[in-house]
């Protein structure tokens, strides 16, 4: 009796100190993590993990970013990818959710256009090239730097420039529900000094702008770090919830100016009472 009680006190105090269980995977809605380009999906994992404590079902999505063009990472790597981890919710017809870092935006972009028949919610691009950016017009130019560059970033990074004629410029208007989150801090970023005007130091703060797009927000981060964030993964969360940004999160320029402190004015010297005339002589 003595070995029953102390099973059933050892089950008891199990139960008491469990977690209480994450919601049926029916039930939390999936979103697809897409990396950037030369990353992997440990870049993305503190989003990963955040969103899978906001009550969603994240698949974090591994792809070879610079072994193939945008066009055969998207059509033979990352869609064979999303149907493993969703299995059947993959074609039973509900929203499926993405955030993307980079390049992997310019991928949910090109997997739209191709027709997967997934059905696309909500999306939440993270520094997207959407209308690519002066690095790939600068470093692929040809050369020494051009062949570095191909060395580096492969067919899909060669595709990233600015012209009318580069993939991203090619896309067309989103097709989806998608708000765009830019960085303006090109912190550790050395070409930043190449880009025209506020960027996150790869990627221009105008070129992240889809049209089409639902939201758009600029916060002060930088490209490489910018999906670690706190402030950046939280608003990712509140996107994915409401199809909008939280709002503010930054004033810039605040909305009441600071005014500098009044200055006392020199005192004037006190004048004078003027002499006193003399009555007029006759």
């Amino acid at each position: 009796m003595a070995v029953v009680a102390m099973v059933m006190l050892v089950v008891v105090l199990a139960g008491c100190s469990a977690p209480a269980p994450l919601a049926p995977a029916e039930a939390r809605p999936p979103v697809i993590l897409l990396h950037g380009l030369a990353r992997s999906p440990a870049s993305m994992s503190a989003l990963e993990e955040a969103l899978a404590g906001a009550g969603f079902a994240p698949c974090n999505i591994g792809y070879p970013s610079t072994d193939h063009p945008v066009e055969v990472l998207a059509r033979d790597h990352v869609l064979p990818a999303i149907r493993t981890c969703l299995g059947d919710a993959a074609g039973a017809g509900g929203p499926i959710h993405f955030v993307t870092h980079s390049m992997g935006g310019i991928v949910l972009r090109q997997l739209v256009a191709s027709g997967t028949g997934l059905a696309i919610g909500r999306a939440v691009m993270l520094g997207p090239p959407n209308a690519g950016s002066e690095l790939v017009d600068r470093l692929g130019d040809g050369g020494l730097s051009g062949w570095m560059f191909d060395w580096i970033n492969g067919p899909a990074g060669r595709q990233l420039g600015t012209e009318a004629s580069s993939l991203p410029n090619r896309l067309g208007p989103a097709a989806f529900e998608v708000g765009v989150i830019a960085g303006d801090e090109p912190w550790l970023e050395p070409f930043a000094g190449w880009i025209a005007g506020p960027s996150d130091g790869k990627v221009a703060v105008e070129r992240t702008r889809l049209a089409g797009m639902s939201d758009f927000l600029v916060l002060p981060v930088t490209h490489a770090l910018m999906m670690r964030d706190d402030e950046v993964i939280a608003q990712t969360i509140v996107f994915l919830k409401t199809g909008h940004f939280n709002r503010p999160v930054r004033i810039d320029p605040p909305l009441v100016p600071a005014q500098p402190p009044p200055q006392s004015r020199p005192q004037s010297p006190p004048q004078s009472a003027p002499p006193a005339q003399s009555p007029a002589q006759p």
